[in-house]
């Protein structure tokens, strides 16, 4: 009992990490509050279940939903930069149209996968013969985040990746290079929105099933995992802020699981969510106050 709930926490951890780095994107490097995220988690899963109904391939669907995430996040930064939306309201905007998107790419407010639906599990089964088998969902999702993480890394050592971290620091700085700072903030909400959509995609294949109100608090647990990450495993100098948010998903995901296991109901589950987002809250203000304090001392 207690192998497969560990399983299930990295499993799931996972699969809400990658969301996690495209959070990570939004609120720590853009400094954008993006609640569009909340209607483009469920927009990867309403791509990839529709493909996946219609016998598509499932790695290929994959990469639609991460595609319609970064047309939905494009949205968000052009309703930002072009129409002098402020950035909370834009993030509203989409995450309202994505409700009715999502529900008309499906057509219903819920379904579920037939069971002889070809998923990127039920394709890499062959590679995990007898007892690997318990892991064989948990190694495809590892490589599936590990492959996001890495992508991210390497396009944040890039020339763009390097004036995507400009806007959020210091925009005048974007302008005397010649580049446009609001192009270079379309791009990131895109990119974010896209890691976000391709992590719905993974669940929907995990999960095998569709529902239209899936999306609802994903932004709040994609910023706590960010901060639980980038507070607990900065002192870590040898990692890079994505491993730090990757595992801050994990520990958000077992702290939620070890809660349930303890007796928590399941409908109390979004109350426990919110009082551990507040914690971490409080752990990383904490942690800031004493920073600047040892900097004023050090001075």
């Amino acid at each position: 009992m207690i192998e497969s709930m560990i399983i299930g926490i990295l499993e799931q951890g996972f699969i809400y990490g990658i969301m996690a780095m495209g959070v990570y994107i939004t609120y720590t490097i853009l400094d954008f509050p993006d609640l569009s995220v909340d209607g483009t988690f469920p927009l990867g899963i309403a791509v990839c279940f529709v493909m996946i109904s219609h016998s598509m391939n499932p790695w290929l669907a994959l990469l639609a939903a991460f595609a319609a995430g970064c047309i939905a996040g494009a949205f968000t930064g052009i309703f930002n930069v072009k129409l002098k939306i402020r950035n909370l309201l834009c993030g509203i905007l989409t995450m309202t149209a994505l409700y009715s998107v999502n529900y008309s790419i499906v057509g219903k407010a819920s379904d579920f996968l037939g069971m002889d639906s070809v998923t990127i599990f039920s394709t890499t089964e062959f590679l995990f013969p007898g007892h690997a088998s318990l892991y064989s969902k948990l190694a495809v999702i590892i490589a599936i985040a590990l492959i996001a993480k890495f992508a991210l890394d390497w396009y944040m050592r890039t020339k763009s990746g390097f004036l995507l971290r400009s806007v959020g620091d210091n925009e005048g700085l974007v302008i005397t290079l010649a580049k446009n700072p609001g192009t270079i903030k379309i791009i990131g909400l895109s990119i974010a929105n896209g890691l976000v959509s391709l992590a719905g995609a993974v669940y929907c294949q995990y999960s095998r099933a569709f529902n239209v109100g899936s999306g609802t608090g994903t932004v709040v647990m994609g910023l706590a995992a960010v901060i639980i990450g980038t507070t607990v495993f900065k002192k870590l100098k040898f990692m890079r802020v994505t491993t730090g948010v990757l595992l801050g998903m994990i520990v958000y995901k077992a702290c939620i699981s070890i809660a349930l296991a303890a007796g928590l109901r399941s409908q109390d589950t979004n109350f426990m969510i919110t009082v551990l987002f507040i914690a971490t809250l409080v752990v990383n203000e904490f942690f800031v106050k004493k920073k600047k304090a040892g900097v004023k001392r050090n001075g």
